[in-house]
């Protein structure tokens, strides 16, 4: 079985984050906010963060610091080929929860990285999931947060591969200098009977069916059920909005930075 890497951070638990959000004053559940159908990324066109804290999960092995910008993580860059899939729309909404207020988070960096419809990761040689894509970048970009703490980005739904359910990876980061940057890293998951339609479709469907579902996947019973999108049909795909709280406490105390401190894993 494929092992998804090594654990970054902790994750907040329920008590701590209903603290979190009672200081800010904010009155969504943490526990049903997941669960709550979210509108368009651009309906009334300036969503409201609703400071919903978030677990923090692992970073995983797949994760490379290439530092590429893009809204649309769809292509190989050196090909300009898109990666066959279900489009998806997939907006963040970030937002500080910090001294009891709540506020749009603006310039923070937020990257994202997936496998593909075949369950593949670009930029590495794994044996033991069957795919060798090093020198390639597809599925992976990051955004710098607007004025109102969005982040939008255009890919396909994901495939899986041995023993993972279906979901996408996420860092948000903060700041410039390396001694005071803020770093939050979690994966968002997927409806499964949304899932079971997406990948009864061309081209997933050549894959078979998947070996894990989300009650089965060790990292999602860690607070998962808290990062799962709501996603709503779109022309021939779909999109989804998620809304994330970051308490930034711990950035005045000099939390270390990957984006500035640690280079690219080959």
């Amino acid at each position: 079985m494929h092992s998804d890497g090594r654990p970054v951070g902790r994750i907040l638990s329920r008590r701590e984050a209903l603290a979190l959000l009672s200081a800010a004053g904010a009155l969504t559940p943490v526990a049903g906010a997941a669960r709550t159908a979210m509108r368009g990324p651009d309906a009334a066109s300036a969503p409201k963060p609703g400071c919903l804290v978030r677990p923090e999960l692992i970073e995983g092995p797949y994760f490379l610091d290439q530092r590429l910008q893009r809204s649309d993580i769809r292509s190989e860059p050196s090909t300009g080929i898109a990666r066959p899939g279900v489009p998806l729309s997939l907006t963040f909404n970030v937002s500080r929860v910090d001294a009891g207020s709540c506020a749009p988070l603006p310039g923070a960096i937020v990257d994202i990285w997936q496998c593909d419809a075949a369950g593949e990761y670009s930029g590495f040689d794994d044996r033991t999931v069957g795919f060798d894509t090093r020198n390639q970048a597809f599925l992976r970009g990051y955004q710098l947060t607007s004025d109102r703490g969005i982040a939008r980005f255009t890919t396909v739904y994901p495939g899986w591969y041995p023993g993972r359910s279906v979901h996408i990876h996420f860092k948000i980061r903060t700041g410039t200098a390396p001694d005071a940057v803020y770093e939050f890293t979690s994966q968002v998951f997927f409806d499964e009977a949304l899932t079971d339609r997406v990948h009864a479709r061309p081209p997933y469907a050549a894959k078979g069916r998947r070996d894990t579902r989300n009650e089965n996947d060790r990292f999602f019973r860690e607070g998962g059920e808290q990062l799962v999108l709501a996603s709503m049909p779109r022309g021939d795909g779909f999109e989804a909005t998620f809304a994330i709280g970051l308490d930034l406490s711990d950035a005045a105390t000099g939390r270390r930075d990957a984006w500035s401190a640690r280079p690219p894993r080959a």
